[in-house]
């Protein structure tokens, strides 16, 4: 099973929670998963399209999902799936 590591502002969804582990085939079944089980979860990681938000990163180990196959992206037991939204601020 993967580890999905959770975001601050996503713990609200988990109840808490920073690290869940959940078994997929891929990413984008990985995020279904966690939305039937935390409602509301991929309302804040994909757009209108199905597709994950530009000013969110998501990671399978060190990769981007951008630079692999996006949601297609396969994960397997020893995986670590990590969600990085992006920051913004200052001058």
């Amino acid at each position: 099973m993967a580890t999905v590591h959770v975001p601050t502002p996503l713990r609200r969804f988990t109840g808490g929670q920073s690290k869940i582990v959940e078994s997929a085939a891929t990413v984008g079944e990985l995020i279904k998963k966690l939305d039937s089980q935390y409602p509301g979860f991929s309302g804040k990681l994909l757009d209108g399209e199905g597709g994950v938000k530009r000013f969110i990163n998501v990671f399978r180990n060190d990769d981007e999902i951008r630079a692999l196959d996006g949601l297609a992206t396969t994960i397997s037991e020893d995986d670590k799936v990590s969600i990085v939204p992006a920051m913004a601020g200052g001058r």
